[in-house]
């Protein structure tokens, strides 16, 4: 079957999501992995917005996390202070996030490039509720591109805990224990975390990509689970629904990654 990095990734993303599993999610890809999700093996799945919409069903795809539609047949209309502190109950199991740098560990930046904070090379949006996201879910699922530049031995700045400088970190922090980056799905392969080390690992390499590619593409020494897998291809249901429900006008799917 003929489909891009895109859609590959948003169906590995849709697969993570358990039935009757909560998520929080922004706009882009990671509400259409939440979409698709719904539509193929979890229609329990319970969506939520930063901006306070709750289980909705999504009719099209949002443009952003307020958009009227976040709040379509939900079963609340609440606010962001509502969705934190459910967040902070640890009712929430799953958070997608991203960033322009993250690190072996999994922590993010989303705030600057450069070495100086008063003037850096680039200025980004900052955290949003990436922060708190990533402190009190459970798994954090992390979608992004593969390149060198992205992932970096050390960040420029860190914005959003993953497992910090590694086993225990966390926990030494204040962050609640068994919280923490899950999967980070990119164009090469979908990476975990070594339970001991806390390090990032490949857990399979898309069709067609070598091992080579992926350390290639990364600026910090990887492992891989053994033995290692090859990434299922997108169904023809998958890309069906995909192409035809949750994303027909190509928004996301038409994207280069």
């Amino acid at each position: 079957m003929d489909y891009n990095p895109m859609e590959l990734m948003i169906c590995c993303a849709a697969r993570l999501l358990e039935d009757g599993r909560t998520v929080a999610v922004g706009t882009g890809a990671p509400c259409a992995a939440a979409m698709l999700a719904q539509r193929t093996t979890a229609p329990n799945l319970v969506i939520l917005f930063e901006a306070g919409g709750v289980a909705p069903l999504l009719p099209t795809m949002p443009i952003s996390v307020g958009d009227s539609r976040t709040f379509y047949r939900g079963v609340m209309a609440t606010s962001m202070a509502d969705i934190m502190e459910t967040c902070q109950r640890g009712m929430i199991d799953y958070t997608f996030l991203g960033g322009a740098q993250i690190d072996p560990y999994g922590n993010l930046n989303s705030t600057m490039i450069g070495p100086d904070y008063a003037r850096p090379k680039v200025r980004l949006p900052g955290s949003g509720g990436a922060n708190d996201l990533a402190s009190f879910c459970w798994r954090t699922l992390v979608m992004t591109h593969h390149d060198r530049r992205r992932f970096v031995e050390k960040l420029d700045f860190l914005t959003t805990p993953g497992y910090l400088t590694g086993p225990g970190a966390r926990e030494a922090a204040g962050l609640p224990p068994g919280t923490g980056p899950y999967r980070v799905i990119t164009n090469l392969a979908i990476l975990g975390f070594d339970d001991e080390t806390k390090r990032m690992r490949v857990e399979s390499l898309h069709p067609g990509v070598s091992w080579e590619q992926v350390q290639a593409a990364t600026s910090f020494p990887l492992t891989a689970r053994q033995p290692l897998a090859i990434t299922p291809p997108p169904t023809e249901r998958e890309l069906h629904l995909l192409r035809t429900e949750v994303d027909p006008h190509r928004y996301i799917i038409g994207r280069p990654c």
